[in-house]
């Protein structure tokens, strides 16, 4: 499975006066050098979705029932609609504040066969510096608009209990200042892989980029570090554990992103 509906994205490259890390890899825009970083199909090539696999079952976890699940996911127009596989059973619905806004909310769907969508908690989220854009490159510092397959995770600290791949390693090391200031350690000690332009089925650190270097990688959800990203979603860390928790590769996760007006569409 790989990504659905993308648009440019990837994995934006560091720009070097924004943020200083000291990434053995390269998460959330990193250059990667001397390690992988995630990435994905194009936009328009290699949108794998999952189809034919057995639906799965709804579990408990962040998309707890409310009163009224509704019969179709909120806040997503025919288009986006379209590019969610049929047998997605969990859909993370990132909407950005604007177009241009650094910040968003993030809230898990999950489905099951006669009862709607189970609606999560709403949860702030931090995207990238500028905003969202369609046709993402390396180093623009937008994070990309689109439907994208959730097939691994990893992190610097042990697994805390997800049912996605999970790569512990010491690579997830990042150090120095973010954006605003703010300290990036342990920016990296839980994420989950967004499969635009990298190689689901792998570690979030390989650098594989099926569309090429250019169009970026390495767009991850990971710890919030109080500031805007280079391309990545990043979540408290109590909620990214949540959530690695919840996801389940048997009920096909995905995450729909970009700012509100790009999603209706």
């Amino acid at each position: 499975m790989r990504r659905l509906f993308s648009s440019v994205g990837s994995r934006l490259p560091v720009p070097a006066a924004a943020l200083t890390l000291t990434l053995a890899l390269a998460g959330c825009g990193g250059s990667g050098a001397g390690t992988t970083v995630g990435s994905v199909p194009s936009a328009t090539a290699g949108a794998q979705a999952v189809r034919g696999a057995a639906p799965g079952t709804a579990h408990a976890g962040s998309a707890s029932p409310s009163a009224s699940a509704p019969a179709r996911l909120p806040g997503l127009g025919p288009r986006t609609l379209a590019e969610i596989p049929d047998n997605a059973r969990q859909v993370l619905i990132v909407t950005g504040k604007g177009k241009n806004s650094p910040q968003s909310q993030v809230v898990l769907y999950q489905r099951s066969d006669d009862d709607g969508w189970a609606v999560g908690q709403t949860w702030a989220a931090h995207n990238a510096l500028k905003g969202w854009t369609d046709h993402h490159y390396a180093g623009d510092l937008h994070s990309p608009i689109g439907v994208f397959t959730l097939s691994d995770a990893g992190g610097l600290l042990a697994d805390p209990g997800t049912k996605l791949p999970y790569d512990r390693s010491g690579s997830f090391t990042i150090g120095g200042t973010g954006f605003e200031g703010e300290p990036l350690a342990g920016s990296f000690d839980y994420v989950v892989a967004i499969d635009y332009n990298r190689e689901p089925g792998t570690s979030p650190l390989d650098w594989t980029r099926p569309l090429g270097a250019n169009r970026g990688g390495g767009i991850w959800l990971h710890v919030d570090h109080g500031g805007p990203t280079h391309g990545c979603v990043s979540l408290a860390p109590q909620h990214m554990k949540e959530l690695l928790r919840t996801l389940d590769p048997a009920l096909h996760p995905v995450i729909a992103m970009g700012d509100r007006t790009s999603l209706e569409r």
